[in-house]
């Protein structure tokens, strides 16, 4: 049965595309990872993206917010930082004998959270409601963050002097985990050769803007799925449930997630309805960081691989 695709020169879809070649001009030889960091804002979530020091990490969102039209707003997360630098803080304002709120970097559309891990756990927390509820409450009060709130966070491995572990609380707010890697001969000496990537940023130019990407989002979100396609999802999440070398798997959140954003990965192939590849693409960027083995000889990634290489796409039988 031929796939059915998207007609790109009536719908958004191509403009999408041209997200990813924009992007791509700045990120070189990371077409996967650019797509997988799209697929993750179009379907509503946070990108957790861990990696070593100086691969393109900040590069990478910088560039993605830049030609999705969105703001975007850094916090370099220290040790001494205070959940007040990040949320806010209420200022007693002698003029009008009130205390008047001063917007954190929070309130931004694309927050870029620079070496999350190197804060307290007291100040990761303060991240917590925002990217769960899209708000924050200070002082008693309620206040919303903008329609496209979007947490992408870099994270330096474990074994780097002054990290503090994230809690699984917190993970499971991250819709995706994926790392860029060192880039390949080629793309390093591109780099080399011309201008520096980061400062290229600077000079790009929006393809978006909020209705549009209010329509892509709705779009991803409508990509039909099939019975079939929902029974290779519950197998997947089931089977990690029951796989000997698992200690944690997969709740029901992290399976709704799995759906949503194997439908962003379908709409950016421009097709209308899901594919199983679909949700092998996004799989281990998804559960990855969601999987706990026995010990530490058993990372979530590769947990997440070999659950993937043992379920079969249609059931057995």
């Amino acid at each position: 049965m031929p796939e059915t695709l998207l007609d790109t020169r009536t719908t958004p879809t191509a403009r999408v595309q041209d997200v990813v070649e924009a992007v791509g001009r700045i990120v070189l030889g990371k077409p996967t990872e650019i797509r997988l960091a799209l697929a993750c804002f179009l379907a509503g979530g946070h990108l957790l993206i861990e990696d070593r020091p100086g691969v393109g990490k900040t590069t990478l969102v910088r560039a993605l917010a830049k030609v999705l039209g969105i703001g975007f707003k850094r916090i370099q997360f220290t040790s001494d930082l205070l959940p007040a630098d990040i949320i806010g803080v209420s200022i007693f304002d002698r003029q009008t004998q009130q205390f008047r709120f001063h917007h954190g970097p929070l309130f931004s559309e694309a927050l870029l959270a620079d070496e999350l891990n190197r804060a307290t756990p007291k100040t990761q927390s303060a991240l917590l409601e925002a990217m769960a509820e899209g708000k924050v409450t200070v002082d008693g009060e309620t206040r919303k963050l903008p329609p496209f709130f979007f947490v992408a966070a870099t994270q330096n491995p474990m074994d780097l002097a002054g990290t503090f572990p994230l809690p699984d609380s917190e993970l499971d707010r991250f819709l995706m985990r994926i790392s860029l890697g060192y880039p390949s001969l080629s793309a390093e000496r591109t780099m080399l050769e011309g201008t520096n990537p980061a400062q290229r940023v600077d000079a790009m130019n929006p393809i978006a803007d909020s209705k549009t990407l209010a329509t892509w989002r709705a779009d991803a979100g409508r990509i039909s799925v099939t019975s079939p396609l929902l029974d290779y999802v519950q197998r997947l999440v089931v089977g990690s449930r029951e796989h000997p070398e698992i200690a944690l798997g997969l709740s029901p959140r992290a399976s709704m997630a799995l759906l949503d954003c194997a439908r962003a990965w379908a709409y950016l192939q421009a097709r209308k309805h899901c594919l199983p590849d679909d949700v092998k693409a996004v799989f281990v960027p998804v559960a990855g960081h969601r999987l706990e083995g026995h010990d530490d000889n058993h990372p979530g990634n590769t947990l997440a691989q070999k659950l993937l290489d043992s379920i079969a796409v249609e059931r057995p039988g």
